[in-house]
């Protein structure tokens, strides 16, 4: 009976033993991982690709909700053929948006062909309208609600002064607005710095594809545009290349921002 109860103890001894190196082999492994995980932040580890459209998301919900309102003064310019240096029409308008109501314009100058303001710029100021009526306007923001997005691998580009992650859009539906390209955001506050890509669908049936690109910079904490740029080759005009340029921003934001 003696013998019996040495071994028990003996075998009681050597599981507490097994038990107590398992334990620290579990505390060295997680010790590890947490090790990794903070050198993969101290180095500027990507954030996953869910986690960063889950923040353009949150940044563009988060400007819709605090500006209020603004204005600010928009020059158009029109080039056809490869004359991009004498625009065949201009104009500058003072553009008014309201939450809740919408965008109004106010033509302060023009000139140039007449035909081209007419058939040209008109229709691109009313469809500018038209896309940011309250019922319409959550349908053209760059979200993943419109657009299938996918980060692009190789960490951040730097792009117009700031560090940046690529993003590849695809419309979840066929609009002029909406475009088939590239999103370049912030890596710090995810708002968008520049957009450029086709147009998912032409303006008419007799313009061919239109390459977009849009630029934007901070103001008051928000992204705002500062120059975007068309080009589309038309039946019956031809090459044609639209810039906008957007200046003096005067913001009304939400109490608290």
């Amino acid at each position: 009976m003696g013998e019996e109860l040495i071994w028990k103890k003996r075998r009681e001894g050597s599981l507490k033993m097994i038990r107590v190196r398992r334990w620290k082999t579990v505390r060295a492994l997680a010790a590890l991982c947490l090790a990794c995980a903070g050198l993969g932040t101290a180095m500027g580890q990507q954030p996953d690709s869910a986690t960063i459209i889950r923040h353009i998301d949150t940044a563009i919900q988060i400007r819709f909700e605090s500006v209020l309102g603004f204005t600010d003064t928009e020059h158009y310019a029109v080039y056809r053929g490869k004359d991009e240096t004498n625009p065949a029409a201009e104009m500058t308008v003072k553009t008014t948006y309201r939450k809740g109501i919408g965008k109004s314009y106010t033509v302060v100058s023009q000139s140039g062909s007449e035909l081209v303001q007419k058939f040209g710029l008109k229709p691109l100021l009313d469809n500018e309208k038209s896309i940011n009526e309250p019922d319409k306007v959550a349908q053209s923001w760059f979200t993943s609600a419109n657009y299938e997005m996918h980060v692009k691998p190789g960490g951040t580009e730097r792009t117009n002064g700031r560090d940046c992650f690529q993003v590849a859009l695809m419309p979840r539906r066929k609009a002029p607005n909406m475009i088939e390209g590239t999103m370049w955001v912030d890596a710090k506050d995810y708002s968008i710095v520049q957009i450029q890509g086709v147009a998912s669908k032409s303006p008419s049936v007799w313009t061919g594809p239109t390459q977009m690109m849009r630029q934007y910079t901070d103001i008051d904490g928000f992204a705002q545009a500062t120059h975007a740029r068309a080009e589309s080759d038309s039946f019956l005009f031809g090459r044609t290349v639209v810039t906008i340029d957007y200046r003096d921003y005067q913001f009304q934001l939400r109490t608290g921002h």
